[in-house]
């Protein structure tokens, strides 16, 4: 008979088998762990309110059956039982069971045993106490009742072995004892076959257990599996897409969600944006990497909460690429770049320190282009906004495209020609105006793709720099000057300038010196120019590269001095023999006071420091005049020659010298 209520308990009754890879007689905890409670539960919501509702009809026909016989306090039981037994079958209905609380399905499931075999051997003894009253009819129909009943329980909870032996042992102890003290034949024959099948169900039970709990474990532990899988592949989709410092999208996701958006038409084809940060170097450099990684990630969630930002993501060290709503138009985009340069200005806290910096910003509209040809627009008006200093926002127009269409054509050439065949050198005199005399040539190359067109190193040392021929063209300069005005022959020396990578390239020192050496001169005749922003790169190298230079007896110059901004504290450590005033702050010497002013305490540094100095750019006698009434004697501008090749100017130089 089953018991109402009874259900398959995994500690006592099934004891499913743990994933920590237990055998199934494993307990209740290693169970609950392996998630088996809820199968349980699952499984008896199904179950349970069926076989409920069996044990209501069977106890309702047993009470019709015999309500004119038996006693009213045995009927009146009928009444209570059905009662108790609705309660569970809606108790343990399947909606009941998904929203009850996981502790409270564990405590329900391992109460069933217990109640199951409770009710059950209630309703048995109830089934025996109408036995006495009935007629031999009566009987054969509580005797079906109850092998139907006991039968529908065990076969009812096969998966709960447990609980399935109390059904049986009610119906195999009770019964069977009482039938044998009454001695009716049928009902002891009745109750034999019961025991019999009891023992036969229960032997099936356990096996179907077995089953049950492999099938099911080995389910479990597929989703288990499957979770993990799904955790690793999220795991690493992640460090494929995403940045691991910024939490941003890393270079690879950000260009394929670019890539997504260039079919898009031309009025909502987002804009693309590259950010580079302006004074990340020096907060890297000054507070160290820490505070700049702090700057990375909250730069990163500045740009993600900023107007209009679709998607963003970092392309490497401080650069950020940003998509930005198609739908805003050119001023409307530039407005919402300004305020995302503004928010990035905020102060940004790291450790004990406050940190500020600002940003540029370059645009483009990503629309029927490739990735590439998107991120060189975009790049190139970066480029431009950070020219412009203090937090640029630059719209690529058709004006850049026209010139990076000028400029990538000339890369081509550049990086597709032979050096020795397209530079061209000319030659300016530099003198000492006290006597006139020529003490050193300036040397000035040109270069030319076709042998007509030449270009100044203002539109083609760029792209030598872009192209990693900055070494080769410098050694081809100082070689082919050695060639044409060898001061070893002329007695004059010459100058040339250094590519600012040079300044600090391994091995430049010795390639120049071994150049000088063949040219059977000395390398005190040869002044190597450099730049100010050449000095900004890498300054301590380039302080041990220029110390070095000195060494070997080059002369060293620092060119251009006076057009931007100079670090005078880091002079002091540089090897330098000259300043040279730059040609812009000469043009003003006679029209601002302002202009003769910063000459002048140019000058004093020079005598102070014990250098020379030199003024570049004397193209009138007013201009003369007034860097001779500073103290400098040393120029070079149109006013004493113009550049001209060395076939034009040697004769010119050793009349002179003669």
């Amino acid at each position: 008979m089953m018991a109402p209520g009874s259900t398959p308990n995994p500690a006592n009754a099934a004891g499913l088998e743990a994933d920590n890879g237990g055998d199934t007689r494993s307990d209740w905890h290693a169970s609950d762990r392996s998630g088996l409670t809820e199968a349980y539960a699952a499984g008896l919501s199904q179950r349970l309110p069926l076989l409920y509702c069996v044990v209501m009809f069977n106890a309702t026909l047993l009470a019709l059956n015999f309500r004119h016989v038996a006693p009213w306090w045995l009927l009146v039981v009928h009444p209570l039982g059905i009662v108790v037994a609705l309660n569970r079958a809606l108790y343990w209905r399947p909606s009941q069971i998904a929203r009850r609380p996981a502790e409270t399905v564990r405590r329900d499931v391992a109460r069933v045993p217990a109640l199951g075999g409770a009710l059950s051997l209630a309703f048995e003894i109830w089934c025996l106490a109408l036995y006495p009253y009935g007629t031999a009819e009566q009987h054969t129909v509580l005797l079906l009742t109850l092998t139907v009943t006991m039968i529908s329980g065990i076969l009812g909870l096969i998966h709960a072995p447990r609980t399935a032996l109390w059904i049986a042992a009610t119906c195999m102890v009770p019964g069977p004892l009482f039938f044998f003290v009454e001695g009716d034949p049928n009902a002891v024959w009745i109750a034999l076959i019961q025991m019999v099948v009891s023992a036969i169900l229960v032997v099936v039970t356990y096996g179907q257990h077995d089953s049950f709990a492999r099938a099911e474990k080995s389910r479990l532990q597929l989703a288990r599996r499957e979770r993990q899988a799904a955790r690793l592949a999220q795991k690493h989709y992640r460090h494929a897409t995403i940045d691991s410092l910024t939490g941003a999208l890393n270079r690879r996701s950000i260009l394929s969600r670019l890539d997504r958006h260039l079919d898009d038409h031309a009025e909502t084809a987002p804009w693309l944006a590259l950010l580079d940060l302006d004074g990340f170097k020096l907060i890297n450099d000054t507070y160290g990497h820490a505070a700049g990684d702090d700057v990375l990630r909250t730069v990163s969630n500045r740009i993600a909460t900023g107007p209009g930002v679709l998607a963003h993501g970092r392309l490497g060290g401080d650069e950020f690429a940003i998509l930005l709503d198609g739908l805003l138009g050119a001023q409307g985009v530039q407005a919402a770049c300004r305020d995302l340069i503004a928010a990035i200005s905020e102060p940004i806290t790291s450790g004990p320190s406050t940190l500020r910096l600002c940003a540029s910003i370059g645009l483009h509209r990503a629309s029927g282009e490739d990735v590439r040809t998107c991120l060189e627009r975009a790049d190139r008006a970066l480029y431009k906004a950070k020219e412009q200093r203090d937090g640029a926002v630059v719209l690529f127009g058709p004006e850049d495209e026209a010139a990076l269409q000028e400029r990538l054509a000339v890369t081509r050439q550049f990086n597709d020609c032979v050096l020795e065949d397209s530079i061209g050198l000319l030659y300016q005199p530099i003198v000492d105006d006290r006597d006139g005399k020529i003490i050193r040539l300036g040397t000035y190359a040109r270069w030319s793709p076709d042998g007509q067109n030449w270009f100044t190193p203002s539109r083609f040392m760029a792209i030598a720099d872009a192209t990693g021929r900055t070494g080769e063209l410098t050694r081809m300069i100082l070689t082919r000057a050695l060639e044409e005005c060898n001061p070893a022959q002329t007695g004059i020396g010459i100058a040339i300038k250094l590519a600012p990578r040079d300044v600090i390239r391994q091995g430049a020192v010795d390639a120049l010196a071994a150049i000088v050496a063949r040219a059977g001169t000395v390398p005190a005749m040869v002044t190597l120019e450099v730049t100010e922003r050449a000095l900004q790169i890498d300054q301590r190298q380039a302080a041990e590269q220029l110390r070095a230079f000195a060494q070997v007896g080059f002369r060293i110059a620092l060119d251009e001095f006076g057009a931007g901004w100079s670090n005078l504290a880091a002079l002091r450590a540089l090897a330098i023999d000259q300043f040279t005033i730059d040609r812009k702050l000469s043009a003003a010497l006679v029209d601002e006071a302002g202009a003769r002013a910063m000459a002048a305490m140019i000058v004093t540094l020079a005598w102070q420091l014990g250098i020379d100095c030199t003024v570049a750019g004397i193209e009138t006698t007013a201009q003369r005049d007034v860097a001779r009434s500073l103290g400098v004697s040393t120029m070079q501008g149109f006013l004493f020659g113009r550049p001209e090749p060395a076939a034009v100017i040697l004769p010119k130089v050793l009349r002179a010298v003669a």
